[in-house]
C-alpha cells in the first residue's frame, strides 16, 4: 500500500482509506502489527467505542470498521464482512460477563444494569437468561462501574475492559459471581459466538475494491504477527493498563480473531434465534469480501 495519495484512475485524488479501531484491548492484537508491517501510515485510522464506530461505518463517515454483529446483521445489505477477522470466542471470553449477587435463576423481575450500550453483549445476555434460565429482568442501562450498579441492582453485564477489571479485581473482592456469556452461549450451543466482524461498506469496495483487499490483508498479517510475538503485546500493553502482561497474554490468546465455517455458523445461529426480536431477519445473509458466503 503506497503511503502517499494516489491519483485514482479517473483521475481525482484519493485519500486514504478512513477505518475504525475499537479502543478496547481485546483489539490491540489486530491493531499492534500494523506499525510493524508498515502498513499504519496507509490508514486513516478513528479510535472509539464499538457502538460510535458501527454508527459512523453505517453512516458512511468510515469506509471499513470494526462493527458489532447486531448492527452487522440490522445492515448485511450494505456491508461486506471481512473473511478470517473477527473478536470472538470458542468457549470463555473474560470480557463480556454478568456479574450478580444472586444465582441467575434468580433473576426474574430483578434490576439487571447494562453497563454498555454494546447492542450485541446485551443481546446475548438477554437470550441467555431468557433461555436457559426463564427469567425476564427488568433493565436499564448505566456508566460501567460495578460498585454503583451492585448499589441499584442485583446484577449487571459490563464488557470489554471494564469487565475485565470487574471479573478479575472487584467480583471477587465483593463475594460476587461472575459468569462469561462467551462460555454460556458455547456450552448452550456448542458454537463460537463472534461478537464483532470487520466490514467494509458495499460502496466503498465497489470505488476502491484493491484498497478493500489491501487493507484486509493489512490486518491479517498484523494479526498473525502479534499472535506470534503474543508475549512482547502483553508486555508492552502491561505498561499502561492495570493488568499484568501474563494476565493479558492469556486474555489475548483466550479470544477468537478468526472468521471461519464455524464462526459463520455461530452468527447464524444468533441471528435464527434474535433476528425477529432485534431488527433484522432470521435467515439474514452474510456477505464476505470474495464473494463466500
Amino acid at each position: 500500500m503506497d503511503t502517499e495519495e494516489d491519483t485514482a484512475s479517473d483521475g481525482h485524488r484519493r485519500s486514504r482509506p478512513r477505518v475504525g479501531h475499537i479502543q478496547f484491548l481485546n483489539c490491540l492484537p489486530l491493531y499492534w502489527g500494523l506499525a510493524r508491517t508498515g502498513t499504519l501510515l496507509d490508514l486513516e485510522l478513528t479510535k472509539d467505542t464499538p457502538e460510535k464506530l458501527s454508527e459512523r461505518l453505517v453512516a458512511g463517515e468510515l469506509d471499513i470498521a470494526p462493527i458489532t454483529l447486531v448492527e452487522f446483521l440490522r445492515h448485511a445489505d450494505q456491508l461486506v464482512a471481512f473473511p478470517d477477522l473477527a473478536v470472538g470466542c470458542d468457549g470463555p471470553v473474560m470480557s463480556c460477563v454478568i456479574v450478580s449477587q444472586v444465582p441467575l435463576s434468580r433473576l426474574d423481575g430483578a434490576r439487571v444494569a447494562l453497563g454498555s450500550t454494546s447492542r450485541t453483549s446485551v443481546r446475548l445476555a438477554q437470550l441467555l437468561l431468557a433461555e436457559q434460565y426463564g427469567v425476564e429482568p427488568d433493565y436499564y442501562t448505566c456508566p460501567p462501574d460495578l460498585g454503583l450498579m451492585m448499589q441499584e441492582a442485583d446484577a449487571a453485564v459490563l464488557i470489554g475492559d471494564a469487565a475485565l477489571r470487574a471479573s478479575l479485581h472487584d467480583a471477587p473482592r465483593l463475594g460476587l459471581e461472575v459468569h462469561d456469556l462467551g462460555l454460556m452461549w458455547k456450552e448452550w450451543t456448542g458454537l463460537p459466538f463472534v461478537f464483532a466482524v470487520w466490514a467494509a461498506r458495499k460502496d466503498y469496495l465497489a470505488r476502491e475494491p484493491v484498497v478493500v483487499e489491501k487493507v484486509h490483508e493489512a490486518f491479517l498479517a498484523s494479526r498473525d504477527l502479534s499472535l506470534e510475538e503474543v508475549a512482547k503485546v502483553a508486555e508492552q500493553a502491561a505498561r499502561w493498563e492495570t493488568f499484568d502482561a501474563d494476565l493479558l497474554k492469556r486474555y489475548f490468546t483466550t479470544l477468537d480473531f478468526r472468521f471461519g465455517p464455524d464462526q459463520l455458523a455461530g452468527v447464524r445461529e444468533f441471528a435464527r434465534r434474535t433476528g425477529p426480536t432485534t431488527g433484522f431477519p432470521a435467515d439474514v445473509k452474510v456477505e464476505l469480501l470474495g464473494g463466500t458466503r
